[in-house]
């Protein structure tokens, strides 16, 4: 069994997305004796963002430009740990009411037409059946359906849409929000969180 770990927070051990990505991942691995992991951290060593010369290659257009070159390298790295992964666990805090831009290059990289899904006479079809997925999400306000913000919440929905869209639907959200209003609702906060990550079973 393959697990193939992300995390996307610019703020290093001062971030909660990762204390609970490692987390789930050390539960994980209590449950699955054996299980084989693979560690992107894409905040330290990001992809580009999408180009015009990115397209062209994948079109069949030969590059000379070598940081482009560099690039596609990684993007098919990419591909090959999440089609070998049997279990994704990704790191994923709000950022202006959506992901970090770090993990939007990543998906860029991976949601190709013709590899992780395809468009057939009764629309699109994911290809990536029987992964699962869990998402460390962090976030300061609160967003959660049924709150004032929640209609601007474009983080957890927009990951689970795109990776339903992929074929993944096996998606469990460990989140920890309202960090932002004080030490106690932190607390609080990171508490609810490790009684689900407690909860998960294999």
């Amino acid at each position: 069994m393959q697990l193939l770990h992300l995390d996307s927070s610019i703020l290093g051990t001062a971030s909660v997305s990762r204390q609970l990505s490692s987390e789930i991942v050390a539960r994980l691995q209590a449950l699955h004796p054996g299980i084989q992991l693979s560690y992107r951290d894409l905040a330290t060593d990001p992809a580009l963002h999408l180009s015009g010369a990115h397209l062209a290659a994948f079109q069949g257009v030969v590059s000379d430009n070598e940081s482009i070159n560099a690039d596609l390298i990684k993007g098919n790295a990419y591909m090959d740990e999440l089609m070998a992964a049997d279990i994704l666990v990704i790191g994923v805090p709000m950022y202006n009411l959506s992901i970090p831009t770090s993990l939007k290059a990543w998906i860029d990289r991976i949601a190709l037409a013709g590899k992780t899904f395809r468009y057939t006479e009764h629309g699109p079809e994911g290809l990536l059946k029987n992964k699962q997925a869990y998402l460390a999400s962090s976030r300061g306000s609160v967003y959660a359906a049924g709150s004032p913000a929640a209609m601007l919440e474009h983080q957890e929905s927009y990951l689970t849409g795109l990776l339903a869209f992929l074929g993944i639907t096996d998606v469990k959200v460990i989140r920890a929000e309202g960090m932002a209003f004080g030490p106690e609702a932190k607390t609080a906060a990171l508490a609810h969180a490790r009684e689900d990550i407690a909860a998960i079973m294999a």
